[in-house]
């Protein structure tokens, strides 16, 4: 498939696990080499069972428990993933699609925004939500690209405030989709 597109295997390799899409061009040229219609290969894409991959990073443990239950009952059908260590929620995004990140900003060593950076290098459709218990930190987050931002402790309806401003959105498993 990479020498027929005239890309490289890792290319190929990104658009296979979700960490990068295809542009518009490239996915005219995949239907034309796979010989699908791109509205089939587009609709078959948008109705993938695949469940949505969600992480949180937080260097409170104690916060981090406790937020993991709440996004567990606003999102039942993604995959959620939490993360005291910034370095690990990164191996996980390098390896999966990850839709929407939820970020403490003050992570000890580094900070959210930084992690917010990376994260949308990898994956620029990545919806990123700040979380932290000082609201000085606004300003800064949206110089990132973020989506929202929660103040800690988060509840189920605040999380369900900010899944109504996603930038890309996906299937939450939420009733209200």
């Amino acid at each position: 498939m990479a020498k027929k597109m005239y890309v490289s295997p890792s290319t190929v390799s990104r658009w296979e696990n979700g960490s990068r899409l295809p542009d518009a061009a490239m996915i005219v040229r995949i239907s034309e080499i796979l010989g699908v219609d791109v509205n089939s290969l587009l609709t078959s894409s948008a109705q993938s069972e695949e469940r949505p991959n969600v992480i949180l990073v937080d260097d409170i443990k104690p916060i981090l428990l406790g937020s993991l239950p709440v996004l567990e009952e606003v999102l039942p059908n993604a995959v959620i993933k939490g993360y005291l260590w910034p370095a690990e929620a990164l191996e996980y995004a390098r390896e999966n699609r990850v839709s929407l990140a939820f970020l403490d900003i003050n992570l000890g060593g580094t900070n959210g925004l930084d992690l917010c950076r990376a994260l949308l290098e990898i994956n620029p459709h990545t919806n990123v939500v700040y979380l932290t218990a000082y609201s000085d930190y606004a300003l800064d987050a949206w110089n990132t690209d973020a989506v929202g931002f929660l103040l800690k402790p988060i509840t189920p309806d605040g999380i369900r405030e900010q899944l109504k401003k996603l930038r890309y959105p996906f299937p939450t498993g939420y009733e209200h989709d």
